[in-house]
């Protein structure tokens, strides 16, 4: 009973659920706002307050858009995200588990050189491969094309999808290796009959982690696609407020809808996103 009513204990947990509010705070005022009329809206005095009703023609409209004001829907984007984001998470993820499994089980020279210059491109500034990447994308044929964008995001996922497998399978015993040689089983035989099906748990750390940043990137596809049919959701949310009166109840519901498919992803795989973090995190 002590413990159940120990001042500190209970401290602490009021401590944290104030903290949990404060960072809430701007979930709540996005969602009262995308199901307020335009009025209420305009109304600052009423900002924290409940909307007098349920409205959802907010999410309609930025849905499909407003055509009589020139704004167009976000449904069209949200299938482009889709397009982006699945095949660039997937292609990332498969070749950073490759590399993390060739990095940590089969040395060879000049690996351990390798590695660190791959990690060097976690730590270069988007904003200063612009101009040389549009160049490249254009000299190849994949300007303003969405596989220049899917290409794009593979190649700087790589860097830290390598790491998180690296330090992932080096928690794995090299007498797994060694079996899977004798057995006959070649570097890809290894990988696909033994590391591939320890590392679901990466895979889905990596597949939540670049998800995420994929799904939420602006610079890289507001630059690389100019035309507003193949813009991301996170472009088309933009162009959603408009030049002259901003509906902001029809932006909070944008916003609302765009941060869905992230919000279902760690709804769905969360506790599995710890698990994976902790499982090569001890090593015993």
């Amino acid at each position: 009973m002590s413990r159940a009513f120990n001042p500190t204990r209970i401290a602490i947990y009021l401590l944290l659920i104030l903290f949990a509010a404060i960072f809430l705070l701007p979930v709540y005022v996005m969602l009262i706002s995308s199901l307020k009329t335009f009025a209420e809206v305009q109304d600052l005095s009423r900002m924290w307050s409940l909307p007098s009703a349920f409205n959802i023609e907010n999410f309609r409209s930025a849905w499909f858009g407003i055509p009589e004001k020139g704004l167009r829907g976000l449904g069209p984007n949200l299938i482009n995200s889709i397009l982006l984001t699945v095949p660039a998470t997937l292609i990332s993820s498969f070749m950073g588990s490759l590399n993390g499994y060739i990095l940590s089980k089969w040395k060879f020279r000049g690996s351990e050189v390798i590695f660190p210059l791959m990690l060097f491109g976690m730590f270069i500034p988007y904003q200063s491969t612009l101009i040389p990447l549009t160049q490249t994308l254009s000299a190849v044929g994949l300007g303003g094309t969405l596989w220049g964008l899917i290409i794009v995001h593979i190649i700087y996922g790589l860097p830290i999808t390598t790491l998180i497998f690296r330090n992932y399978y080096a928690e794995v015993p090299n007498d797994l290796v060694e079996a899977g040689s004798i057995d006959g089983a070649g570097l890809l035989g290894i990988y696909w009959r033994i590391m591939f099906p320890l590392s679901l748990p990466g895979f889905v750390v990596v597949v939540i982690w670049q998800f995420t940043n994929i799904w939420n990137e602006f610079l890289f596809a507001v630059t690389i696609l100019q035309k507003p049919e193949l813009q991301p959701i996170t472009v088309a949310l933009q162009n959603l407020s408009g030049s002259q009166i901003k509906e902001w109840n029809v932006v909070m519901a944008g916003a609302l809808l765009s941060a869905l498919p992230t919000l279902l992803i760690y709804i769905l795989l969360g506790r599995f996103f710890i698990r994976g973090l902790l499982a090569g995190s001890v090593k015993g």
